[in-house]
């Protein structure tokens, strides 16, 4: 069952269907809050969630449940592509993030209203 539910996910996930995989998201909250992970409480606030960091540095997070996943993707995958001075690393890029911790800290900003 776990496989079903995981295929499912991605195919969703790239037909840009919405799907709400719980446990993908989860994953995606543990990467966003996890300071030997993916960090990114380091620099953002995040509406609507507890947050440990300071979130100070970028910009704060809202509204992101109405961004399409694949521009997220891209945002978190390389922000130098829409912002050649962002001060955000490129995650994916650069090897720190794998395609699917990715994907699950989309999952987890889709939460974000």
């Amino acid at each position: 069952m776990k496989r079903l539910l995981t295929f499912a996910t991605i195919a969703a996930f790239a037909s840009g269907v919405a799907y709400a995989d719980t446990d993908l998201v989860k994953e995606g909250e543990k990467i966003f809050k996890t300071k030997k992970i993916g960090n990114c409480i380091a620099c953002h606030a995040a509406n609507g969630v507890k947050l440990d960091g300071p979130g100070s540095l970028g910009p704060k997070l809202q509204g992101l449940s109405a961004w399409p996943e694949q521009a997220l993707y891209d945002k978190v995958y390389d922000p130098y592509t829409t912002n050649p001075i962002s001060a955000m690393p490129p995650f994916g890029k650069n090897g720190v993030l794998s395609d699917h911790q990715i994907k699950a800290v989309v999952a987890f900003l889709k939460t974000i209203k």
